[in-house]
């Protein structure tokens, strides 16, 4: 309490939070997904996740098939920056925007690469990416839901 005014500091959660992420560890650089040599990413890079059970199903759904990179907990897809835009994709799929993967207590690397396709360009088309994952999960796609008032 201060003397002067008597009023007690107050902090917000967003407040709180960073003070307790900045306790005891030491920031680190991103873990993010690059793009192989010889290959350019003109339009940026996200990447899809889904767990690695759903990974060997999608695969031969999917007309083209980008750059994948695989762990032992999920399945990497590059697909172009903002694919997320007016899209929800289906749970159980995490959206990465930049490509970073999450930091993961006691998993220190990046997913390694494990498809990689002819040409130039690292993408999945996000379209039927996402229709795919929409099918396998029983989830709808978000413009044929029924719209409510």
């Amino acid at each position: 309490m201060s003397a002067v005014s008597g009023r007690v500091p107050v902090l917000s959660l967003d407040t709180l939070v960073r003070l307790r992420r900045g306790l005891g560890s030491t920031p680190q650089a991103p873990r993010r997904l690059t793009v192989p040599d010889g290959m350019t990413a003109p339009l940026g890079c996200d990447a899809v996740a889904v767990p690695a059970d759903l990974g060997p199903l999608l695969m031969p759904r999917l007309p083209r098939v980008g750059c994948v990179y695989a762990d032992a907990s999920h399945w990497w897809w590059l697909v172009p920056s903002d694919s997320d835009y007016a899209l929800e994709w289906p749970a159980p799929a995490r959206y990465a925007t930049g490509a970073v993967v999450p930091d993961v207590p006691d998993v220190p690397d990046v997913p390694g690469l494990i498809h990689r396709p002819d040409g130039t360009l690292p993408y999945t088309p996000p379209i039927p990416l996402y229709l795919a994952l929409c099918r396998l999960t029983g989830t709808a796609p978000a413009w044929s839901r029924p719209i409510s008032a």
